[in-house]
């Protein structure tokens, strides 16, 4: 039996893997490179087609005698629908499979609210989405969602969400698929952020820590090209390790966590014990820009803070790049410079020689981004279509 690269039978799904590189193939090239007959690759390309995943390309392809069709990967024939929800706003955004976004909203949506009424809206704003983007919910093949807590991204589930009343244990992905009848992923928020940078990620990277600085601190960790979740899915919990020399108390019950000093909502604490009118991280980031020193003092402290946790972590982890990200990275270089300085003071050479450290390549848009390629990856995954071309 022809077997693909893996040792596997190729199946559809394995052509559409070719395809997806954005160039068209004639059916001989697809049998050349999978093994398989030119009848089967006929048939299952024929599935493809049905199904919409793949098109007949541009420029038929000639060898002096009659032309040969060539097949395409069909990335706007399927949509994805992405939400990047916070404790207070969200961002959501229709996308087609290529990841061009074709219709964005970012508004007010707390999560404390509950689930029920906070995805009530994320549901009503989706299919207003979808019809501003002329799509017919019919079109949506997936769901992504990222969630500013802790979640089990087997079940979508989340795990005792601090700032999110209700949620915990609360089943996200079956209450958005009833009413919108497309598979659901879920996952934490700075995890998908992290999958929406690797994918920008100009050069590729393998190895990419994205690190989120806003009321709290988040890390989303890329190794070998994949996202690392860790067993329980809490990889990357850097906002409750422990400074040293600090008693700050965190919302977790621990004291002298880097979330307590160096976090949007501990600077802005700061800036009201000074008299100064802060409600969160965008108020520090506006004074900064404004010139107000204690701000500016401040984030740059925030950035070495962080930088000093994330030493430790390049010397165990040894990443490509280092990513920031969030509403203090508005910040830019003041923030950027602070964790500079203690990377490369207190990291080994070795583990620096080539590493970059910059500012987030897709800003707000890395969330609702990530969700995409979580869905993507999933909704196209050989064994994934395999098992839709067979049912």
């Amino acid at each position: 039996m022809p077997r693909g690269s893996n040792g596997q039978s190729a199946g559809a799904g394995a052509l559409l893997a070719i395809l997806r590189d954005g160039q068209a193939r004639t059916r001989g090239e697809l049998a050349e490179l999978t093994g398989l007959s030119r009848s089967t690759v006929s048939q299952r390309l024929d599935g493809l087609i049905d199904h919409r995943w793949v098109v007949a390309g541009e420029g038929a392809v000639s060898s002096g005698g009659r032309p040969a069709a060539v097949y395409a990967f069909n990335g706007g024939g399927r949509v994805v629908l992405a939400a990047d929800l916070g404790a207070t706003r969200a961002r959501l955004a229709v996308l087609d499979l290529g990841l061009n976004v074709l219709a964005e909203r970012a508004g007010d949506l707390p999560v404390d609210q509950g689930p029920e009424p906070t995805l009530g809206r994320l549901v009503t704003a989706f299919e207003e989405l979808l019809a501003c983007a002329g799509r017919d919910p019919a079109q949506v093949c997936g769901i992504g969602v990222g969630l500013p807590g802790p979640v089990e991204h087997a079940s979508g589930r989340p795990v005792n969400p601090p700032i999110m009343p209700g949620w915990d244990g609360f089943a996200v992905p079956g209450w958005l698929d009833a009413r919108l009848g497309a598979p659901v992923l879920v996952d934490n928020d700075v995890n998908i952020m992290a999958l929406g940078e690797h994918w920008a990620a100009s050069p590729p990277v393998d190895h990419l820590i994205f690190i989120k600085i806003g009321t709290g601190i988040g890390c989303g960790i890329i190794s070998g090209g994949r996202l690392h979740r860790g067993a329980q899915g809490a990889a990357g919990d850097v906002g409750h390790i422990r400074v040293p020399a600090s008693e700050a108390p965190c919302r977790c019950g621990n004291t002298g966590c880097l979330e307590a000093v160096a976090g949007g909502a501990s600077m802005a604490a700061a800036l009201r014990e000074a008299g100064i009118e802060a409600a969160g991280s965008g108020d520090v980031v506006a004074l900064m820009r404004a010139g107000d020193l204690r701000a500016t003092r401040l984030i740059r402290q925030a950035g070495r803070e962080v930088g000093a946790v994330m030493a430790s972590i390049v010397n165990f982890f040894n990443p490509s790049v280092i990513v920031i990200g969030g509403a203090v990275a508005e910040a830019g270089e003041q923030v950027l410079a602070g964790v500079r300085e203690t990377i490369y003071s207190r990291s080994l050479p070795l583990a620096t020689q080539h590493l970059g450290i910059r500012a987030s390549e897709l800003g707000d848009r890395a969330g609702i981004v990530g969700a995409a390629v979580m869905v993507v990856e999933h909704v196209l995954a050989p064994a994934t279509i395999d098992r839709v071309m067979t049912h």
